[in-house]
């Protein structure tokens, strides 16, 4: 499930994205300023960014630039929101790195079809052309077979590695015990789920040692999942 941060300081547009977001199935948090938000991205990066341009603190290119000039922030895609409608306002953000632009008043249809959009795009974009998979903010290169959480890189065994690697792929999925022994061991692995368990213990202890917690879930009597 995706998680979303939307910067608005009209408390009632904010509350309206909100709700119409949640309908779609997506969880979200708000904020009425950047600073707030900058506060929160420290602690949990979003699968997606709904932008105001006009912010009491610092305005949302200012924002934007920011994000796109960190590494760990560059890729998240980011989606403004405006009331102004000229096309150097549009020109503006999207040469800035924004995904879309929306512009105040919308349909929440067409929003939600927007943001959809966007997601979808963003994430085969990151896995086509970095060979990169993305949760929160726990990337797993695949190239460097390296995993990092923010600026911390996580040390894991080959097996441990190709068990999260296999989670992230399917991301949103329950995938079965059974199933993730045979796709990370092999069919002709003789041994039994309790070494699913035991990895995933091992995984989780390495994830929550750098504050990454919470990131794999138990689906009791069934497996494991990342994320939805």
């Amino acid at each position: 499930m995706a998680h979303i941060f939307c910067i608005e300081d009209d408390n009632s547009i904010r509350e309206l994205i909100s709700c119409a977001l949640q309908s779609g199935g997506y969880t979200v948090e708000g904020f009425s300023s950047g600073k707030r938000f900058f506060r929160r991205l420290h602690e949990r990066q979003p699968d997606l960014i709904m932008l105001d341009i006009m912010l009491p603190d610092e305005d949302g290119i200012s924002i934007l630039k920011r994000l796109k000039a960190e590494m760990l922030t560059a890729d998240i895609p980011v989606i403004m929101l405006s009331a102004k409608s000229t096309e150097i306002d549009k020109v503006t953000g999207l040469e800035n790195g924004a995904d879309d632009y929306i512009t105040k008043p919308f349909g929440i249809m067409e929003m939600l079809s927007r943001v959809k959009a966007v997601l979808r795009r963003s994430h085969v974009e990151l896995e086509k052309t970095s060979h990169q998979l993305q949760a929160d903010a726990l990337v797993v290169d695949l190239d460097r077979r390296s995993v990092m959480f923010h600026d911390q890189e996580i040390s894991l065994t080959y097996k441990e590695f190709e068990l999260l690697t296999y989670l992230m792929r399917n991301r949103g999925t329950a995938i079965s015990r059974d199933r993730l022994l045979e796709e990370v061991w092999g069919f002709q692995y003789e041994g039994e789920t309790r070494t699913v368990d035991a990895h995933i213990k091992t995984i989780r202890q390495k994830l929550d040692a750098v504050g990454c917690q919470s990131l794999i879930r138990t689906v009791r009597g069934y497996g494991y999942k990342i994320g939805g």
